[in-house]
């Protein structure tokens, strides 16, 4: 019965989880539109500390959708382990790319497509050999792992690194760095999926029947979480509105996953207990994500597709000759394509000739 009743959460965590990446994905293109929208008003912008977003519909549309994302990934932390729920925040890199490209007009080229399917495919792997966390089931439970001092020592750190961000590095390389915001809403977002994972048992307790809304935890927690929430609102929209929205959400999710990894890591000491193969199998599925992450980010202005690959690559002879670099750089310099083809083309008759071939006469 209990292996039944695991496996009945574990379809619930997942669904939700999908479900919660498909709505966090669309929300960020719903709350750039709104952005661009109060940027050709001329309004004072979210990146330079601007709120007339809260006056954009599209925006509160977009929060609208994120909100219901947060919800379904409250609800998943709740049914599934931290490790399980966290990775398929993948799919929200997909959503977010695909339909960028689509109502933002932004570019997703063939490294992007294939950095997308890299990232679902690690997500896929990292599921498959997740670490399983240790059982907690009551806030007294959660109350001890939050007081370990592990634990109290990383949040510590976390919220240090994070005030020297904001009131230090922030103002400096905030408009320039985009790994300033992103990683304030990272590190602070591994301590809010702690908060949600010890609300969730909460609102588990309370539907038992007992008296958990007398539990001093439960109101710390949802006083935390307000916190990191509103934190992570604020400056994931100073990104957004600074930088490609293609961009940041992946190098977000990188940087997310590996901060609520490490955070469940210390809190629930669930590696401690893996096997080698899946722990080598966790590393690779990240390794993976991010090989996925710098294709979609390194090469993003690069115009190529599978229609300009070179014809190098269908025939052996003309690698040969070395035309394999000429012809790539032809297509990606359309002003020079016909000098190109017509260098190429007399490279080919010179080496046909040296060969004795009677095909160029």
């Amino acid at each position: 019965m209990s292996q039944t009743r695991g496996r009945y959460d574990f379809c619930i965590g997942l669904v939700l989880a999908m479900s919660s990446s498909i709505f966090i994905g669309g929300s960020f293109i719903l709350k750039k539109k709104g952005l661009l929208r109060l940027a050709r008003k001329g309004s004072m912008r979210a990146g330079q500390g601007g709120h007339a977003y809260l006056k954009e519909w599209l925006w509160w549309a977009g929060l609208l959708s994120m909100g219901a994302g947060e919800v379904a990934n409250f609800a998943a932390y709740a049914f599934a382990p931290a490790t399980l729920v966290t990775p398929l925040g993948a799919l929200s890199v997909l959503v977010s790319a695909i339909l960028s490209s689509f109502f933002l007009n932004e570019k997703l080229n063939l490294h992007g497509k294939i950095g997308c399917l890299l990232s679902i495919l690690g997500s896929t792997v990292m599921v498959i050999h997740a670490p399983q966390e240790e059982e907690v089931e009551t806030l007294n439970e959660m109350s001890h792992k939050l007081g370990d001092p592990g634990f109290v020592v990383y949040a510590t750190l976390v919220v240090i690194v994070s005030l020297i961000l904001i009131f230090v590095v922030g103002p400096r390389h905030g408009q320039t760095n985009i790994l300033v915001y992103i990683t304030i809403c990272s590190v602070i977002g591994a301590l809010s999926v702690s908060c949600v994972k010890g609300l969730g048992i909460a609102i588990k307790e309370l539907f038992a029947g007992k008296p958990v809304l007398k539990h001093p935890l439960s109101w710390i927690l949802l006083l935390s979480l307000i916190v990191c929430v509103s934190t992570q609102i604020n400056y994931l929209n100073r990104a957004l509105d600074i930088f490609n929205t293609s961009i940041v959400t992946p190098i977000y999710y990188v940087i997310f996953t590996t901060s609520v990894l490490t955070c469940s890591a210390i809190l629930f000491k669930e590696w401690q207990h893996m096997a080698a193969d899946d722990i080598i199998g966790t590393f690779s599925g990240f390794l993976t994500i991010i090989v996925g992450i710098f294709l979609l980010h390194a090469f993003k202005d690069v115009n190529f597709t599978l229609a300009n690959l070179p014809l190098s690559l269908r025939k052996d002879d003309r690698a040969a000759n070395g035309t394999l670099l000429s012809t790539y750089d032809c297509f990606n310099h359309d002003e020079e394509s016909s000098a190109c083809l017509g260098e190429t083309q007399s490279t080919e008759s010179l080496s046909a000739r040296r060969n004795g071939s009677l095909s160029v006469f």
